[in-house]
């Protein structure tokens, strides 16, 4: 009894890990194009994501410059005012 228990036993163990190989192999074909597929949509994303940044970059560039030739302007200014023209 032991022994038929055994190879009962022993006889699913193998079916089932024959089952799951069987299935692996049809799955890899699908793995290999989603694979493929996330590879792609993981490149439209690096793009989409390298625009935004460049738009925010040009954004704040222009911000930047703006306010730097604003503040020049305000300091040349204070200067002008501060500076005689009695000097001539």
């Amino acid at each position: 009894m032991k022994l038929f228990c055994a190879m009962l036993l022993s006889a699913l163990m193998t079916t089932g890990v024959w089952a799951q190989s069987s299935s692996t192999s049809t799955t890899t074909t699908q793995d290999d194009r989603s694979a493929k597929q996330s590879m792609k949509d993981a490149g439209h994303d690096t793009k989409d994501a390298a625009k935004s940044v460049g738009r925010a970059t040009k954004k704040t560039t222009k911000h930047v410059v703006h306010k730097g030739a604003n503040k020049t302007e305000e300091g040349a200014s204070k200067v002008s005012n501060k500076t005689s023209d009695t000097s001539h």
